[in-house]
């Protein structure tokens, strides 16, 4: 799909997506974190309000806030893309789970050179971002583009200045390919970077490559095929050289392996030929001691969680997210019947 049908079609996959009566009066619930999924989580909010009768208040603030909002009970639900260990899950009294996979590409800011035209390498990515590699024409980055045009510009890094899942995703992927990498910056929501300029959300980063020539940076794919950015391609782990597209993204999404703690699936640099190597999902996080006050809120939380699984996939495909698969889809919902409201009363499945 290229990206003008792309943008062309999202406000059709509203009304295409299922219409079910209204079950409640109009209720509101407000969530905070990722900027990775806030495209998705805004598509589903807009379709979900008339027919589910619930509003979805999302603040797009990177997963570190969104961790500490929950953590404090100033939010329903936080989100991140980063997946919090069992131990801390326990600690904070919060339940984990999935709602939809993402990846995360380079883009770049190189006058001349087209939307996926630029090969790149983990270890040039390394080299960039702890600034031995500095210029464009670079004879490594030469190398790999034989017949590609590429001006002597010095290269300008971009990276998330915020606490962010997206960065614990891309840190992730250098560090899994890079001893350089892991005993250097190493992976995680927030590292110290060696070189480049720092931005807010995965919005902030998209926009200081667009406005940079010479620019890289990395964001979620949604934000770079809406923002029409030109991402680049990169060699996976069968040897091949892989463009940033939804075939490639499920070829990875295929291979995940759901059952470990906190459906925490791990789907950093996957085999197979085709897949795109930096696959990752995004999490919700709800609490565990469900206060009287709160337990109807949740309730229509997981509502809203339910209606986007059962109605929201065309509209995560058509941002070029991943929808989870069914049976992920049923266990996540398995581990809601576990919350209950301080009078016993599961608050799932809802009636």
């Amino acid at each position: 799909m290229n990206r003008r049908t792309l943008l062309l079609g999202s406000s059709a996959a509203l009304g295409a997506m299922g219409l079910r009566p209204a079950l409640a009066q109009a209720a509101t619930v407000t969530g905070a974190g990722a900027t990775f999924p806030r495209p998705v989580y805004e598509r589903w909010g807009q379709a979900a309000r008339e027919p589910l009768g619930v509003t979805l208040n999302y603040q797009s603030i990177g997963s570190g806030g969104g961790i500490n909002q929950i953590t404090n009970r100033t939010v329903d639900f936080g989100a991140t893309d980063a997946p919090l260990p069992e131990a801390q899950l326990t600690e904070r009294r919060l339940m984990q789970f999935p709602t939809v996979m993402g990846s995360v590409v380079p883009i770049v800011n190189i006058p001349g050179v087209a939307d996926n035209a630029l090969r790149l390498t983990p270890e040039v990515l390394v080299e960039i971002y702890l600034g031995t590699i500095t210029r464009w024409s670079d004879a490594k980055i030469a190398e790999l583009n034989p017949g590609l045009r590429i001006p002597n510009l010095p290269v300008s890094p971009v990276y998330r200045a915020d606490s962010s899942g997206t960065t614990f995703v891309f840190t992730s992927y250098l560090a899994r390919l890079s001893p350089a990498w892991k005993d250097g910056p190493g992976a995680g929501t927030s590292v110290q970077w060696p070189k480049g300029q720092g931005q807010r959300g995965n919005e902030g980063v998209s926009n200081a490559v667009r406005n940079t020539p010479g620019a890289i940076g990395y964001t979620e794919n949604a934000y770079a095929t809406v923002n029409r950015l030109v991402s680049t391609q990169l060699r996976n782990r069968a040897g091949n050289f892989v463009k940033p597209e939804m075939a490639n993204f499920i070829e990875a999404a295929q291979q995940a392996d759901w059952n470990v703690p906190g459906f925490a699936a791990d789907l950093i640099n996957l085999g197979g030929a085709g897949t795109w190597p930096i696959v990752s999902p995004t999490f919700i996080l709800v609490p565990t001691d469900v206060t009287a006050e709160k337990a109807e809120t949740l309730r229509n939380a997981l509502r809203f969680f339910d209606w986007a699984f059962r109605n929201g996939a065309e509209a995560a495909r058509r941002l070029e997210y991943i929808p989870l698969p069914e049976a992920v889809q049923d266990q996540v919902r398995g581990a809601w019947t576990r919350l209950r409201a301080p009078s016993g009363r599961a608050l799932w499945p809802v009636g």
